[in-house]
This record gives structure tokens, C-alpha cells and sequence, in this order.
């Protein structure tokens, strides 16, 4: 095979296997922002939080990255009920949630990183299992466990969260609730309440997304920062409130700065990317597949 041909397929696998990583620290934010309409920048910080509870429990206990987790799972989403709470008690009940919110939400951001490092310091730090090496030889091409593993967590968190959404009554209601609660309170369904679980969600998905991150890359109090402004892109792109549309963009924007990176350089790839997504919102506003 021609050297550049390989490489262009190496590349473009590489950017899907990203793309499900994307989708998958993508999930929360598409719960939160899509659906309930709270602009979360403290997102990516509950990321990190998770990449250090799996840093933790691997270094510590010896329990595998994403397992530990996946335990502290129900804690994140104890965790995400409880800063909602706060939230709609100082400003949604006040209908003062605009800059003040987010005022919120970027306290958050920043308690989180000074406490992770005050707790570990500015030094990288990383996890050992064995996809954090490694390939799956399938003969044209080499697909790295590190990369693999996020995308098929990614998608087996999308996948599932998708049939919640879609087959239960307080999944229905989450995608209801920021569209008419009136009509939710009808059906004896709190909206506080309903977002109180949404909210939970958004925290335990994003702390499961942080296993993801750290098997990927080592991480850093402050490398959440570089996420911000690419999961808000992904959720804006793939349409708000669409789970299939955030991982299309997911999956797009991976493939994209994965091209970019490998024949024009990494410091292109930001700009690249966030350029596509002013192209298509120019073109279809509402996103690919928003409403």
C-alpha cells in the first residue's frame, strides 16, 4: 500500500476512535446545556475529577481505571443532584440564572482545579492496565488499545443513555422537561425533581468520561480547560438535545483534527475544527440534527 494511502487511513481511523472518546466526555454536557438549558462550563473539572478517582484507585488499590469509576459512579451522580440543588435554590428559583449561573458553574470550575492542585500538584499523572499499550493488529491497520477502549465506552454510554432517554418515563421527561413543564406537571412529574436526576447523570457520565481521558493522555489539574470550548462545539453542532447528532459531530470533529494534526500539523487542528462548526451553523443553525 502507498505510504501516503496508509497514512490517510491510519488517520482516519485514529479520528474515529477519538470521535468516541469526544462523544463520550460530550455526554453530560448534552444533558445539561441540550436539555435542561444550564450552561455547565464546569463540566470538563467533574472529568477531571473522575481521571483522578481512576488515577487513585489504579495507583492506590490497584482496581482497574475505568472500574473505579463506574463504582464511584453513584456517588458523582449524588454529587451532580446536589449541585443542582444549590443552583435552582440561589438562582433558577429566582429566575437569575443567566450570568449569575454561570458565575456558578465557573466557581465550580475553578474550586475543583485549585483543590486537585493543592491535592497532586502540577505534576502529569497517568494510569497502568493492559489497553494502555499496545495495538489490535487487524492486518491493514493497528488500532490502539488507548484509543479503542474510550471509543467503545463512549459508545456503550451513548447507547445506553439513548434507551433510557428514550424508553422509560423519566428519561422522557428529561428530554421533556426544559420544553413544557406545565405539561410535565400534569403528568405528576416534578421538574425540579426531574432535573435533579438529569443533573445526576451529567455528573456520573462525565466522571466515567474521566477513565476515558486518563487512558488516553495523562492529565493535569488544568488540562480540562482545552475541553471547554470543544464539548460545547460538539453539542452545538450535533443539535441541542440530539444524542445521535452530538455523536455524528463527535465523530466529525475527531476525524477532522485527526486529518489536520497528521498533514498540516497539531496547531491547526483547534482552529480547523471550530472553523467547520461556524461553516455548518452558518448553513443549519439548529445543528445536524437539532430540532
Amino acid at each position: 500500500m502507498d505510504a501516503s494511502a496508509d497514512l490517510l487511513i491510519n488517520a482516519v481511523i485514529s479520528g474515529l476512535l477519538l470521535g468516541g472518546f469526544y462523544a463520550a466526555v460530550s455526554i453530560g454536557v448534552a444533558i445539561s446545556f441540550g436539555m435542561l438549558d444550564i450552561v455547565n462550563i464546569a463540566h470538563p473539572a467533574v472529568i477531571l475529577l473522575g481521571s483522578y478517582v481512576a488515577f487513585i484507585g489504579n495507583t492506590v488499590f490497584g482496581i482497574d481505571p475505568i472500574l473505579s469509576t463506574v463504582i464511584l459512579a453513584p456517588a458523582f451522580y449524588l454529587l451532580g443532584m446536589a449541585a443542582y440543588q444549590i443552583y435552582y435554590v440561589a438562582f433558577e428559583r429566582r429566575d437569575d440564572q443567566s450570568l449569575r449561573g454561570l458565575s456558578f458553574f465557573f466557581g465550580i470550575l475553578f474550586i475543583a482545579e485549585v483543590g486537585l492542585i493543592l491535592g497532586f500538584g502540577v505534576d502529569y499523572r497517568s494510569v497502568q492496565a493492559w489497553y494502555t499499550q499496545g495495538n489490535l493488529d487487524l492486518g491493514v491497520v493497528e488500532l490502539p488499545w488507548r484509543l479503542l477502549v474510550p471509543f467503545l465506552l463512549g459508545l456503550a454510554m451513548v447507547a445506553g443513555l439513548q434507551v433510557f432517554l428514550s424508553r422509560t418515563f423519566v428519561g422522557r421527561a428529561v428530554q421533556a422537561v426544559a420544553q413544557d413543564q406545565g405539561a410535565l406537571r400534569l403528568m405528576a412529574a416534578n421538574p425540579v425533581k426531574i432535573k435533579r436526576i438529569a443533573f445526576g447523570l451529567s455528573f456520573a457520565t462525565a466522571a466515567v468520561a474521566g477513565a476515558a481521558l486518563i487512558i488516553i493522555q495523562p492529565v493535569e489539574p488544568s488540562i480540562g480547560r482545552e475541553y471547554i470550548g470543544r464539548i460545547f462545539a460538539i453539542c452545538v453542532l450535533g443539535g441541542l438535545g440530539s444524542f445521535p447528532g452530538m455523536v455524528i459531530a463527535a465523530v466529525a470533529l475527531g476525524v477532522i483534527e485527526s486529518l489536520t494534526a497528521t498533514f498540516f500539523g497539531p496547531s491547526w487542528a483547534p482552529a480547523v475544527s471550530f472553523g467547520v462548526l461556524l461553516v455548518t451553523l452558518a448553513v443549519r443553525p439548529n445543528g445536524i440534527l437539532g430540532r
